[in-house]
């Protein structure tokens, strides 16, 4: 749907505890940061799905979606929300770029999510300032999915599944619950044992090399 509406929300680390803001459903996330930690390890999480921020759109546009949006974003009601709504693009983005620079630094945050690149697609084209808030890279965790899908096919198995109810918030919660299970699951932390070596075979390839 050409920017139906927009969720956010930011994410310290991989946490779990979350404060809202404001009226707009647009939340911050994350488990207890150590003394210290900046906020450039924060990850910015954006899905292009409503109920959150959402953008009215005129009929035309909304007769022209393919019927796979037409179905889902119909029963789920975001193209009713879509019709009834009054904030523009602009109001949108407004709103974005306010809550996202009180959290966050210039340049450093990444964008994350499911399949993030379309939405990256979008906010580069119509919420500019936005993105040039944000870090040119982004967190893909289809990408890390993907990978574990590959590699780690016994672990994957016990993956969180994912509900699909297109909505904005929904998503980004699930996405980041994906992600921390691959952190906790698959990226885990190297015993004493296990960094020794992995030591050792790093000045190995580098006295070959």
């Amino acid at each position: 749907m050409l920017g139906g509406s927009l969720g956010s929300r930011l994410l310290r680390g991989v946490g779990g505890s979350r404060g809202q803001f404001g009226s707009w459903g647009v939340r911050e996330g994350g488990a207890a940061m150590a003394a210290g930690e900046s906020m450039a390890q924060r990850m910015v999480w954006v899905d292009l799905e409503g109920p959150n921020l959402i953008i009215k759109q005129p009929d035309e546009l909304l007769d022209s979606m393919s019927d796979w949006c037409k179905e889902h974003h119909g029963k789920s009601g975001l193209t009713k929300a879509v019709k009834e709504s009054t904030m523009t693009l602009q109001q949108a983005e407004y709103e974005f770029l306010s809550f996202v620079r009180q959290q966050t630094p210039p340049g450093l945050c990444p964008l994350a999510g499911n399949s993030v690149h379309a939405d990256k697609k979008f906010l580069d084209k119509y919420m500019p300032q936005f993105m040039k808030h944000l870090h040119y890279r982004i967190i893909d965790v289809s990408t890390v999915k993907e990978l574990c899908r590959r590699w780690y096919p016994e672990e994957y198995e016990f993956a969180p599944k994912k509900a699909a109810s297109h909505r904005a918030l929904d998503d980004i919660s699930e996405s980041i619950k994906e992600l921390q299970f691959y952190r906790n699951n698959i990226f885990k932390k190297k015993t004493d044992e296990k960094k020794r070596k992995i030591i050792e075979n790093g000045e190995n390839e580098k006295t070959v090399s």
